[in-house]
């Protein structure tokens, strides 16, 4: 190899190097900081005002003199490559003071399911098998995992030999809780239960019939065997089908995909007021704390700097540590706030349409890459933004990720978000003739029809997104 070689070799590995440089403690702090919705934010402020003893806030009830803005630079020499900035937060700006109230995100489907196993009266060993067994639902209320892989898990992971009986027992104790359907196996289980539980009726009686031996031929529309069979009229039929498309096959679906599992309030992180006929921005405060350095502990530093003795230096060392770690906090709150409040005005200009009135046929195709574009941040930046976060506007409280979609053209030329198209497809099918349903052909022609030019795979694309069977399956008679 030769010198020259040698030297780009060098000089490249050199650039590798330096791209794989460390994130600094302020870096990795602001980005856990910036995933924190306001609720998370405020615990994760609270907590570290508990470990860390140099922070504090200014509600506190020490002295003016004990505490008090201070410059970095009193403690470090100017030569230190820490930054001189005021160790102070501010979570809002002064005049900003109005709280406003979060509201309640409904009990999560699991949590539901584990109170009521205190209104049975059950032995520990029962209770845990059945805990173990909503832990094991999935998010639609199923139980997809056969009992002989339940048995091994039980053994495994909390030491519990349980019978397929003793397991079959449990479940059936889960099947019989609210919402009807939960802990089935199949679709058919789940509607079966479901049906059971109603009061008894001709239409009833129908339903569970239909479900019970003619399953196979209700899913795919045979409708004539099913009355030639069962030896019913269309009418007898027609009121059986209606029990059955009243039962809900996702009994555990009904808990928002966009919250988390466990039961929280959700607090908005920012709040759109109409002043004037102008939409005004703000982060409201709530009971996030402004931070500050305590000055007892500063000058702690200082007089155990002049010291020798081995337990002031190691005083001084904690003290230090302490100092820096408030520090990045601070400051990581500060970038935070910063970031935020960029990235969602960034938003309300790309949307400013939309954000107007509301109306959802104004919002714009917009992706993180259009955002992380006006801002200058990465896109890896927005996404942690954009992530659980929450707007309160004049007409509603949504999800930031609510405003991101992907967009299409017109025929003509126009750009329009991929919401909009399914928007009208859901009303194209919602308007269609019920005993002759569209097919996904049929339906681009309707989109054509209205100035959205849509290939077949992207109808039959956005249809099962929106949870819409096909056309066969819509049949109703």
């Amino acid at each position: 190899m030769s010198p020259e070689q040698n030297n780009m070799l060098s000089q490249s590995l050199q650039q590798k190097l330096q791209l794989k440089q460390k994130l600094s403690p302020l870096q990795i702090q602001t980005i856990k900081l910036l995933e924190l919705p306001a609720l998370e934010l405020d615990q994760r402020v609270r907590k570290e005002l508990e470990e860390n003893p140099v922070l504090e806030t200014t509600e506190s009830d020490e002295e003016p003199e004990n505490s008090k803005e201070l410059s970095l630079s009193d403690y470090y020499g100017q030569d230190d490559s820490i930054p001189s900035y005021k160790l102070y937060v501010n979570n809002q700006s002064r005049d900003i003071k109005k709280e406003f109230p979060g509201f309640s995100v409904k009990e999560s489907f699991h949590q539901h399911l584990e109170s009521q196993l205190g209104f049975r009266s059950l032995s520990e060993r029962q209770r845990t098998i059945a805990l173990f067994i909503i832990g094991s639902l999935d998010d639609d209320g199923y139980l997809r995992r056969d009992i002989e892989t339940l048995s091994d898990d039980l053994a495994f992971r909390l030491g519990v030999e349980a019978t397929p009986e003793e397991i079959n027992e449990a479940l059936e104790v889960v099947q019989d809780f609210d919402p009807p359907g939960v802990g089935a196996r199949d679709l058919r289980e789940c509607l079966l239960i479901q049906i059971r539980s109603k009061d008894p009726k001709p239409s009833v009686e129908t339903a569970v019939t239909i479900l019970d031996k003619y399953f196979n031929e209700f899913t795919k529309k045979h409708y004539d065997k099913i009355m030639a069979r069962m030896g019913i009229s269309q009418e007898t039929l027609k009121e059986g089908i209606e029990e059955i498309l009243r039962l809900n096959p996702r009994p555990g679906g009904n808990v928002d995909d966009s919250y988390t599992d466990r039961a929280q309030q959700v607090v908005p992180d920012f709040i759109l007021e109409m002043k004037d006929g102008e939409a005004v921005l703000s982060l409201p405060r709530f009971s996030i704390p402004e931070l500050r350095i305590n000055k007892r502990y500063a000058d702690m530093l200082l007089k155990a700097a002049d010291k020798s003795v081995r337990e002031s230096k190691e005083a001084a060392t904690f003290v230090k540590q302490k100092l820096d770690s408030a520090k990045w906090f601070i400051e990581a709150l500060k970038q935070r706030q910063n970031t935020l409040r960029n990235t969602m005005k960034a938003i309300l200009e790309f949307q400013e349409e939309y954000f107007l009135e509301g109306e959802e046929t104004k919002l714009k195709p917009m992706v993180l890459k259009n955002i992380a574009e006006k801002t200058g941040l990465d896109i890896s930046t927005i996404s942690r933004v954009v992530n659980s976060k929450y707007i309160q506007t004049h007409f509603g409280i949504f999800s930031l990720k609510y405003f991101f979609s992907e967009g299409l053209m017109t025929e003509n030329g126009e750009e329009v978000s991929t919401r909009e198209i399914k928007n009208i497809l859901a009303e194209s099918i919602n308007n269609e003739d019920k005993k002759k349903p569209l097919t996904d052909e049929e339906l681009v022609t309707c989109l054509t029809e209205k100035g959205y030019k849509v290939a077949r795979r992207t109808v039959a694309k956005y249809r099962e997104q929106l949870g819409i069977p096909i056309a066969r399956l819509r049949k109703q008679i």
